[in-house]
């Protein structure tokens, strides 16, 4: 799993469920006057205590793992008709319901001819951790997908290294915005070694040979020649932007890549923590090319990051 589709919130709530499995090792119940028996204090693995555990501190972490789940695997996988993330949002709301009433509980029942051993035992340290992270644990599974600062995500995109232009003479440079290509590797899409080629480079990668989207190239538009539209509303939203820049982006979360003939089904996902080249505008809608040569529609531009 790539830890950048994690989102702020999913955070939030695993560094809560953390927190409430520490707090379930401390005592919740503890003796307020002078002990002199064997146990003076009870936590959430006592048997007298049961069922905080699994309804509490156990069942965060279970929630905690759903979260995580709804990031790792294809988007829409559900679970009894429910997202991973909505099963995750409503059981967080069950760990603060089930913390709250355990607040009202006592450690003995009430005695016989009116002793009562309660009055000797109340609430320890666990018991208030418990109360408070269970409560930032639901409103973090909660709000994470309503509030943008929980949606966005946990780790940013690395920063793209210079982009060719401004490289020393002399040595073979990257496709336009490429990042981090090294002098004496293969370029981008297809490019050889101490070439000068690469997707979209002004250069041409051998003498004589046309680069893409140059005149007279088989299949490539001549000039004064009207020039086809690619896709229609189905494929991206739109017609192409005739002034639009191939530029380098990356995802905040996993998201899918349609094909640009607008089927349903994507051809491709896109990782976050990975360049793409966008090729093309349609409408909101960008024409995007993964590294190993795939071309389809993103339709979610939202919250990605230029290079």
């Amino acid at each position: 799993m790539n830890i950048r589709s994690l989102t702020r919130g999913d955070g939030a709530v695993i560094g809560a469920a953390v927190l409430l499995l520490i707090a379930s090792f401390l005592p919740f119940f503890a003796v307020t006057d002078e002990c002199t028996g064997d146990s003076c204090d009870w936590s959430a693995w006592s048997p007298v205590t049961f069922p905080l555990l699994p309804t509490v501190h156990l069942l965060a972490l279970i929630v905690a793992g759903l979260f995580v789940a709804a990031r790792a695997l294809p988007e829409g996988r559900k679970l009894l008709g429910l997202g991973l993330d909505q099963w995750g949002s409503a059981l967080s709301v069950t760990v603060a319901w089930a913390a709250i009433w355990s607040m009202f509980s006592t450690m003995f029942p009430e005695g016989e001819q009116g002793v009562d051993l309660n009055e000797r035992v109340g609430f320890g340290v666990g018991a208030w951790l418990t109360i408070l992270f269970a409560l930032v644990f639901a409103a973090a599974g909660v709000l994470g997908s309503a509030i943008p600062a929980l949606k966005a995500p946990l780790l940013s995109a690395p920063r793209p290294k210079p982009t060719p232009y401004g490289g020393q003479p002399g040595q073979p440079q990257a496709g336009y915005g490429y990042p981090g290509a090294q002098p004496g590797q293969p370029g981008p899409f297809g490019a050889q070694p101490g070439q000068p080629g690469g997707y979209g480079y002004p250069g041409a990668s051998q003498a004589g040979q046309p680069q893409p989207g140059q005149p007279g190239q088989p299949g490539q538009p001549q000039p004064g020649q009207p020039q086809p539209q690619q896709g229609g509303p189905a494929a991206g939203g739109g017609a192409p932007d005739p002034n639009f820049q191939p530029f380098w982006f990356a995802v905040p979360v996993a998201r899918p890549l349609f094909g640009e003939d607008g089927s349903p089904q994507p051809v491709a996902e896109l990782a976050p923590g990975t360049w793409y080249l966008a090729v093309e505008q349609r409408g909101q809608a960008l024409v995007a090319q993964t590294q190993d040569g795939r071309r389809g529609v993103l339709q979610d531009t939202s919250g990605i990051q230029r290079g």
